[in-house]
């Protein structure tokens, strides 16, 4: 009665499974419960309810004898406890607070889940200006048939632009063959691409579909495309204009109807001036050319993809790591990651995999050659002073667990210069 004058909405149970079946419904914003109630007491209530995910403030009422447990109920979570008999003018301070802190929380996650749907496409993460522009590019050519050269370094995610391609257009029903063509030796690689007629070679006891045949009707994804021999080059470019082909030991052309991805790591200048890549087959390629950009230059996306690689191997790997101690997000911030995403994927893994609780320290990320045992820095000939000074920074702040203080007493400067360095290279990217 007093808190409905006080224009509050408000439901009540008399017991406390009644409680938890009205708050399991969900809309409550706070929670007031008695610490002793029949058939579910508050701690249980309270319980059930953050197993359950359900985020209402809860506000515990004791009786003096039991103070000790709303005060533990405090340490796990609680918002508050009241002492019978009540103190109304406590209570009526206390429920704005209660109900403010809620409606932030909400607010935020509210907000959270609008990034991540900013910073998600198809399969790909980010939010970074270079990756918006990659969105744009994909959504815009992926209704057409025309061919794509996806250029990038390793570990960038070029399979993953390759399959949003597919994802989002009309071959998206159709299969996706995906075909690595530095995996295979020249002889093995042709028939990958093209099949075999019964009897072509020794062993060919049985004929066998290739790529192109596989992808009749979608898209098919041919990665480090450079790597082909020229040879081959000539009969896939013969193919990819003609949409049809002969199997190896055939005598028939096979039609089929694909669209052609491909993807390289080299530097196409350096490739076409040393014949890696054929003039004629790189232009019929690069229709549309993607330039998929390094993980350095992708300023805020570490994060959001380190977070979004957090979640997914916490619950694969059914563990309760939550989030990154202030040591390793900073490492994470300011380590370049050299092999991209692909090693910032695998470093999180293997750090939720090594963590011992609910937060990801330095030591857990490092990789074995980099691991704390490790008290040298081995730095080549020709390496620059500017870089020289990076890692030895970098790692000897990952040595000291991110403590800045112990990383600037073994570096010889002060807490101030090592911090301004930090976040230099974190600006630098």
């Amino acid at each position: 009665m007093l808190l409905t004058e006080e224009g509050y909405e408000v439901d009540t149970a008399s017991d406390g499974k009644k409680a938890w079946e009205k708050v399991s419904e969900g809309g409550f914003g706070l929670v007031l419960a008695d610490l002793k109630m029949p058939k579910m007491d508050g701690l249980e209530l309270f319980a059930q309810m953050r197993e359950a995910g359900i985020d209402a403030e809860v506000i515990i009422i004791t009786g003096k004898g039991t103070v000790a447990t709303a005060v533990d109920a405090m340490r796990h979570g609680a918002y508050d406890y009241l002492t019978k008999p009540l103190d109304v003018e406590r209570l009526k301070a206390l429920i704005p607070k209660a109900l403010d802190k809620y409606n932030v929380r909400s607010a935020n996650r509210d907000l959270q889940k609008r990034i991540e749907s900013m910073s998600k496409f198809a399969d790909m993460v980010g939010q970074s200006e270079s990756m918006v522009r990659i969105y744009n590019i994909i959504s815009a050519v992926a209704p057409s048939n025309a061919s794509v050269l996806i250029v990038g370094e390793s570990g960038t995610g070029k399979e993953l632009v390759a399959r949003a391609l597919h994802t989002k257009s009309n071959r998206a029903k159709g299969p996706f063959v995906a075909l690595n063509c530095g995996a295979f030796p020249r002889e093995i690689l042709e028939n990958e691409l093209f099949g075999h007629e019964k009897g072509a070679f020794t062993g060919a006891i049985n004929e066998k579909p290739g790529a192109f045949e596989q992808a009749d009707g979608g898209t098919l994804f041919l990665d480090e495309v450079a790597e082909m021999e020229p040879d081959i080059q000539v009969k896939f470019l013969r193919a990819l204009e003609q949409r049809s082909f002969r199997r190896l030991g055939g005598k028939k052309e096979v039609s089929v109807d694909i669209r052609v991805v491909a993807a390289t790591n080299k530097n196409i200048e350096e490739a076409l001036k040393d014949g890696k890549i054929r003039d004629d087959l790189y232009h019929r390629l690069a229709v549309i050319p993607v330039h998929l950009p390094p993980l350095r230059e992708r300023s805020g996306d570490v994060r959001i993809l380190a977070d979004e690689f957090l979640r997914r191997f916490s619950k694969e790997q059914g563990k309760e790591v939550k989030s990154f101690s202030e040591g390793s997000a900073e490492y994470i911030d300011t380590y370049r990651w050299p092999g991209n995403v692909r090693e910032l994927k695998n470093s999180i893994e293997r750090a939720v995999i090594l963590a011992k609780g609910e937060l990801i320290e330095v030591a857990d990320m490092l990789p074995r050659h980099l691991a704390f045992e490790e008290v040298e820095v081995h730095i080549p000939i020709g390496t620059s002073l500017e870089d020289s000074e990076r890692q030895v920074m970098l790692k000897t702040f990952a040595f000291t667990s991110g403590d800045h203080k112990k990383a600037a007493l073994i570096l010889g400067v002060t807490q101030k210069v090592l911090k301004d360095k930090l976040q230099k290279y974190v600006t630098a990217g």
